[in-house]
């Protein structure tokens, strides 16, 4: 896969009409882009299902856990609107479910491991006795085990998650910043060389290019920069 492949451009807008700014100004440099909550509960389902009849390859991160019969129901119509990606929290019965709703598909099921906001005293307030690390580790196992696409999780963990789930599954790293970018509110954050070097096979990038005064440039320079460690 080229860079093109590998670079996810985060949605994290308000409005579809900033989306389509975005998308417009990207053109084809740009394959796949992430949509969430923010954009999804902003007509972005609707933009979801017309940027892949367009050609785009669509990540909906949804983060899904629910009760079986739930997560099957929901997987079943996300299929049907063309995504390439899904994420559900990373809980066994959840993702058998989902593995199962989406046999025969080409959706990508991939397992969230710990958001790249949490940081050890994040979790222990949550209740979790493991570090973020183990966490993650445990979580691409059980992953691995339920048939699952692939994995989110930080850079930070992706050389050991890519040791557990071996060369085929997707590995999709959120928290990318340019060398010097602002953190913003996340705490586990790598360069776009760090991740590829570590193994991550898709890197979500989001404010970094939405943000920036000249979207295209910054995409291009992301796209660079993983041409080089690639």
């Amino acid at each position: 896969m080229t860079a093109r492949d590998r670079l996810i451009v985060g949605l994290d807008v308000p409005n579809l009409q900033e989306a389509e700014k975005v998308v417009t100004a990207l053109g084809d440099d740009i394959l796949y882009y992430k949509i969430g909550y923010q954009l999804a509960f902003a007509g972005g389902l609707e933009f979801a299902r017309d940027l892949a009849t367009d050609g785009k390859k669509i990540f909906l991160d949804m983060k899904l856990l629910d009760i079986d019969n739930t997560v099957a129901s929901g997987v079943e119509n996300i299929v049907k609107m063309g995504m390439s990606m899904l994420t559900l929290h990373a809980y066994p019965k959840a993702m058998q479910a989902a593995v199962a709703a989406a046999k025969g598909s080409g959706l990508c099921l991939l397992g969230v491991t710990v958001l790249t906001s949490m940081d050890e005293q994040d979790l222990i307030a949550a209740g979790y006795e493991y570090d973020p690390h183990t966490l993650v580790l445990r979580r691409a196992e059980q992953a691995l085990l339920a048939g699952m696409g692939g994995i989110v999780c930080s850079a930070e963990e992706s050389a050991a998650v890519r040791k557990i789930i071996g060369p085929d599954m997707a590995l999709v790293t959120p928290g990318i910043r340019p060398a010097g970018g602002d953190k913003g509110d996340q705490k586990r954050v790598m360069t776009p060389t760090e991740a590829v070097k570590a193994g991550s096979s898709h890197l979500v990038v989001a404010r970094p290019i939405v943000k920036a005064p000249d979207p295209k440039e910054a995409a291009r320079a992301i796209l660079a920069e993983m041409d080089a460690a690639l």
